[in-house]
């Protein structure tokens, strides 16, 4: 029991705080209505499709192809930041980062300066966290707010382009804090592809999108999802983020029923007012940005500037979002990890991605 709390946290509060307060709102017919339904599908196909992408071995090969004539550190850092960042818009930052991390472990870990190989992992995982912002489908904060509030494809890339710009620019600078040393990545391995599991994993995710973008019903990305399981590989049903979508649910239900409370919902509301940005981002900071999201659209009807709160909210603490800490338990499990050093050094590098981010969009709003 202890185990599962330590590894599932969030899921665990959030299940703790939707219990409390069936005890001031008894469970009753409204509490259909909680359940975002759509986001629910989406976010499981999305799952299987990224499940399925990499059991076929595509971006071990991508990375492959990209890393081998790099040369130096710095350029081998710069090539994994970008591949980061990109990747995460269309994967999701989790799956970026699950990616590309070990194989920077990997690439450097005969490095004599520990403080390299932190810094490269710090750099790629505020690249995944950052990139996956510009997409709705880049993480699940993302897509639930896009679909909650029903924003167009248009609303989302005028609210999100100028913090991608600027973000990408600073990541970009921010890897000459990386030494200009040689180093070699891993030869490049020869992975035979089947063209029938590519091609049916690609009709799902194209699938997906269409869902996201209300092109089809989410009940067809469902049956697309649970058929591209049963036909090219079932153990992918088995490798869904069951405990993020439970994590949803008990979160729906949470924020379900303190906007029913009349006294709750007028303070939330109160505060939030005109205060979108600083408070999701704030909030961010200590329950990380995916509950955030869940827990502050029930009391404001300005999503695009929720968007952006909990969006460069994931930058700061190593919580602000729950992707930050895969890239730490993999560092943290190497023989030579040295975790103050690497909180230190995820902190200030976040808040020199912070800090423009924040003052850019409070100018732009």
């Amino acid at each position: 029991m202890l185990k599962f709390v330590k590894s599932q946290p969030v899921l665990v509060i959030a299940f703790i705080a939707a219990v409390v307060t069936m005890f001031f709102v008894p469970p009753d017919s409204g509490y259909a209505d909680y359940i975002n339904r759509t986001v629910l599908i989406e976010l499981f196909a999305l799952m299987i499709a990224v499940a399925g992408f990499r059991s076929v071995g595509i971006f071990d090969r991508a990375s492959d192809i990209m890393l081998k004539k790099a040369g130096t550190a710095r350029r081998i850092t710069l090539v994994l930041v970008l591949l980061c960042f990109f990747s995460s818009m269309l994967v999701t930052n989790d799956v970026a980062l699950i990616t590309f991390v070990p194989l920077s472990l990997m690439i450097f870990g005969a490095a004599k300066d520990e403080r390299l190989r932190i810094r490269a992992i710090v750099l790629e995982t505020a690249a995944a966290n950052l990139g996956s912002m510009l997409t709705p489908v880049g993480n699940p904060q993302n897509l639930y707010i896009y679909d909650e509030y029903k924003l167009t494809a248009m609303d989302f890339v005028r609210t999100m382009l100028p913090s991608g710009i600027v973000s990408l620019a600073v990541l970009v600078l921010l890897t000459f804090i990386i030494p200009a040393e040689k180093c070699e990545a891993p030869a490049e391995k020869k992975t035979a592809f089947r063209a029938a599991p590519i091609i049916g994993y690609s009709v799902l995710f194209a699938a997906c999108l269409l869902t996201v973008f209300r092109v089809l019903p989410d009940w067809a990305c469902l049956i697309a999802a649970v058929a591209a399981a049963l036909i090219f590989d079932y153990k992918l049903l088995l490798k869904a983020d069951y405990a993020l979508l439970a994590t949803f649910v008990c979160f729906f239900v949470f924020v379900g029923n303190i906007s029913r409370i009349g006294a709750v919902n007028d303070f939330f509301r109160g505060i939030l007012d005109g205060n979108e940005l600083v408070i999701s981002l704030l909030l961010s900071q200590v329950i990380s940005n995916v509950p955030a999201a869940v827990m502050l659209a029930g009391f404001t009807d300005k999503g695009t500037e929720l968007l952006l709160g909990v969006d460069i909210g994931g930058l700061g603490t190593i919580i602000a979002s729950l992707a930050s800490l895969i890239s730490f338990q993999f560092y943290r499990k190497t023989t030579t990890a040295r975790a103050g050093l690497y909180l230190l050094t995820f902190t200030w590098i976040s808040l020199i991605l912070l800090a423009p981010l924040l003052i850019l969009n409070l100018l732009i709003l």
